[in-house]
């Protein structure tokens, strides 16, 4: 697996990544930022990480590559993906997150940003084409441990101070929430946060071992933890999020997960959202329920960022955007319990976090009631591992290239009443129900995402298509 850009950032193998591929990427971004104007030579260019084994070695390569290519780094240690873009938006400038994410430890990645947010396609692109030209370039190659300045509590507090704000005082008081906090890096600032609002903390399966939480496709190990949880302590609610802490997972009162769409539509009320940037992967019932005006995407943040710049050089406001994994950007400033939230157009954890838990606080209703209150369609998404890229790509290929190859393929599943090939391969059947088939964009996973009446009907429909997945050979 080379190391190459997906739906989030440059993903690889850890074990590529920790030598040249981490240095030569680096310099690369360096010489997109000074190339297009974005810093000037000897600016400050902010790097955090995560908890897997490898990325303290990357961040040091890394810190190397930015000192020989004339700029600054500063070492802002582990810490949320959102934490470390806001500090670098509030202080202008660049950063680079070592994380691969919800993605196992053999694997690991790079996150870019500009002074002002995430970098775009065309920047991919420029750091692609500057790397290989850079390819055979001994000192952009070169590994070596770099070190830089700690500025970790100062970018950390910037971000705890900001979800400080948006609740009223004790707005969770009379909530028992466990946070199980893995190996992820907002673990004790989710415990302090929640803390900080009145609710009962419970911290729960705190691990020194790195564990890839995808919080999309929630495991049925981490599933079954949450239910048991639930019931040996009362729990109104468990809280989590994946590795980097820039995807939310929220479980009700019985453990059982809710979608990440569901969470940013409820973020979405509870900031008066008037425009919404989602992917065609979200539950297709959020137009109806929502009633602002929704922008469908393609999957991954730079899509949804851009659909949402688009908003807004259209005149319009109060624009925010989410993707099926429950990460919000925020495009606009919101007026949030008296105070202002600033724009954040990358995803964020936090803020969906406490809409839910104060949406089932404010309302007083249980989290299951409060989904039920929503009716969206059921929705599911499930994904099969080691499904290698040159095969989703094949698979993909053969059912675009004719409606016999798609009818062929769905079988018994169901006949074609319509399709959209927005991001992968998106049906829906004669019945009105959907199943999507889409090739992960940084892994050699492929996903399928199905829509039903019923939970019933949800968990039959996603059975006949990883099934139907899993039996095609090319």
């Amino acid at each position: 697996m080379s190391a190459k850009f997906g739906t989030s950032g440059l993903r690889g193998l850890s074990t590529e990544l920790v030598g040249s591929v981490s240095a030569l990427h680096a310099t690369a971004f360096a010489h997109m930022l000074l190339a297009k104007g974005y810093v000037r030579p000897g600016a400050r260019v902010l790097i955090g990480q995560d908890f897997r084994p490898s990325s303290p070695k990357i961040a040091a390569n890394c810190m190397a590559a930015l000192t020989r290519a004339g700029l600054t780094p500063v070492d802002c240690g582990a810490l949320p993906t959102p934490a470390l873009a806001l500090y670098g938006m509030s202080i202008g400038a660049a950063s680079l997150m070592i994380t691969g994410s919800h993605i196992p430890a053999d694997r690991n990645g790079i996150k870019f940003y500009r002074p002002d947010g995430e970098i775009d396609k065309a920047d991919e692109i420029a750091i692609t084409e500057l790397a290989t030209a850079l390819s055979d370039d001994a000192s952009a190659n070169r590994v070596e441990h770099g070190t830089a300045e700690d500025d970790s509590a100062r970018a950390a507090s910037l971000f705890v101070e900001r979800n400080a704000r948006l609740l009223p005082d004790d707005a969770l008081a009379g909530l028992k929430v466990g946070v199980y906090q893995h190996s992820s890096v907002g673990r004790d600032m989710l415990v302090t946060m929640l803390e900080g609002y009145g609710a009962r903390v419970l911290p729960l399966g705190r691990s020194e071992i790195f564990i890839p939480v995808d919080t999309e496709a929630v495991s049925n190990e981490t599933c079954e933890k949450m239910s048991v949880w639930s019931k040996e302590f009362g729990l109104d609610a468990i809280v989590s999020t994946d590795g980097d802490a820039d995807r939310p997972l929220v479980a009700d009162e019985h453990g059982a997960p809710l979608r990440g769409d569901l969470l940013g539509l409820i973020t979405a009320q509870f900031l008066q959202a008037e425009v919404i940037a989602t992917p065609v992967t979200s539950n297709s019932g959020i137009e109806t329920v929502s009633g602002v005006d929704v922008a469908r995407t393609r999957v991954g943040s730079p899509y949804v960022i851009a659909a949402m710049s688009e908003a807004l050089h259209a005149g319009k406001s109060n624009v925010m955007g989410f993707e099926a994994n429950g990460g919000v950007m925020l495009a606009s400033d919101f007026s949030v319990n008296g105070t202002v939230l600033a724009a954040l157009p990358t995803r964020d954890c936090m803020l969906p976090i406490l809409a839910a838990l104060f949406a089932a606080a404010s309302s007083k209703m249980p989290l299951s009631a409060l989904v039920t209150r929503y009716a969206l369609p059921v929705a599911l998404s499930d994904r099969i591992e080691n499904f290698a890229q040159d095969r989703s790509s094949t698979l993909m290929a053969h059912l675009r290239a004719s409606d016999d190859n798609l009818s062929a393929f769905l079988g018994s599943i169901g006949t074609v009443k319509a399709k959209s090939d927005i991001d992968g391969l998106r049906v829906t059947l004669g019945d009105d129900r959907v199943i999507h088939f889409r090739p992960s964009g940084n892994a050699p996973e492929m996903r399928c995402y199905v829509e039903a009446s019923d939970q019933t009907a949800a968990e039959s429909l996603m059975q006949q298509g990883l099934a139907a997945l899993s039996g095609w050979q090319v």
